[in-house]
């Protein structure tokens, strides 16, 4: 019995730790998410070719052209927060996003299963009933 006590805890240590990688993972998605807000909805501010900085709407809120018509034309507004870029930010939370779900699922999953063998070998264990 001492050797199944040991591979329980052993099994259910590494499935919290597989659990936690996954929050760590699904964490790191929401801050991906997080700048790909900042990102699309603040105002930012860049350097011109000429006459300095200039104050640029959000890309969620601007009523101008695509960014490749007006940056042939010297807008660096545009130019500055394309949407491949804003794209690429959201993009590579996927990988992050399907790997923490994956850890997170399985090592709940794990613990529950080892929480569920641990009650059925302790209810079929026969009981020393001393009288």
């Amino acid at each position: 019995m001492p050797l199944l006590t040991y591979t329980m805890e052993y099994f259910d240590e590494s499935s919290a730790r597989l659990r936690k990688w996954g929050v760590v993972l699904l964490a790191a998605t929401g801050a991906l998410w997080l700048w790909f807000a900042v990102l699309l909805y603040t105002p930012y501010t860049t350097d011109q070719a000429r006459g300095g900085p200039a104050d640029c709407d959000s890309r969620f809120f601007t009523d101008r052209r695509e960014a490749n018509e007006l940056a042939a034309s010297g807008g660096r507004c545009e130019a500055e927060r394309d949407w491949p870029e804003l794209l690429a930010v959201l993009g590579a939370s996927i990988p992050t996003a399907i790997a923490g779900t994956a850890l997170f699922t399985t090592g709940m999953t794990s613990i529950r299963m080892n929480r569920h063998v641990s009650e059925v070998v302790r209810a079929i264990t026969p009981q020393n009933t001393a009288s």
